[in-house]
């Protein structure tokens, strides 16, 4: 199987172009001096920062509120944010993963991953398993396969293929080099490669 860039929620890929990154850097300025202008950015994250947060809790009223948490805090802290060249998003999932930390801290709980099976079958309905094909019993395996994977694995690979980011936002995400983002994706689908014999594209 080939792991291709996941699609967003209107079907349209959520990698952006470095013009359009620079462009929606604009409506960051602009914010700084009139929050208004941030309900175009508000607008456009706010669905995709509640299902991230949703798959790492599983109960939407608190994904709801570590959402809304994470846009005050952004609020909060506009004027102090810099343009590092990537997308102001990967400054949102910094802030939401962040969140999301504190709350299992506070929790003393045990982080969860809930990854729905649309979008495990998104990924694996572009291939086959070397000519092996996929039925019921193989997604439902892989799908209780990937819960069971260390939870820095599970993050790499959410906001590698579920959330469309490289591995420069990954390591702006998670506080660690591009090397060790890319070390650890490619550990964990060798993982998945071994397991259920996948053809694994990784740099795609």
């Amino acid at each position: 199987m080939t792991i291709f860039q996941q699609q967003d929620y209107e079907g349209i890929r959520v990698a952006m172009t470095e013009q359009e990154i620079r462009k929606e850097n604009v409506i960051v300025e602009q914010s700084k001096r009139d929050p208004r202008a941030f309900s175009a950015l508000y607008e456009k994250y706010f669905d995709r920062i509640y299902y991230f947060i949703l798959r790492q809790t599983d109960d939407e009223e608190t994904a709801g509120d570590l959402c809304s948490q994470t846009f005050v805090n952004v609020l909060h802290h506009l004027k102090s944010y810099e343009f590092r060249g990537l997308p102001f998003s990967a400054w949102l999932y910094k802030i939401a993963s962040n969140e999301v930390n504190k709350f299992y801290r506070k929790k003393k709980g045990t982080k969860i991953f809930s990854i729905e099976e649309a979008k495990v079958r998104e990924l694996v309905e572009r291939g086959d398993r070397d000519g092996q094909g996929w039925d019921e019993d193989i997604i439902r395996q892989l799908l209780a396969y990937l819960k069971d994977l260390p939870t820095e694995m599970l993050q790499v690979l959410e906001l590698r293929f579920f959330e469309d980011k490289d591995f420069k936002e990954i390591a702006f995400i998670l506080d660690m080099t591009e090397s060790g983002a890319k070390m650890r994706t490619y550990r964990a689908l060798d993982k998945l490669r071994k397991h259920f014999h996948l053809k694994v594209k990784y740099d795609e």
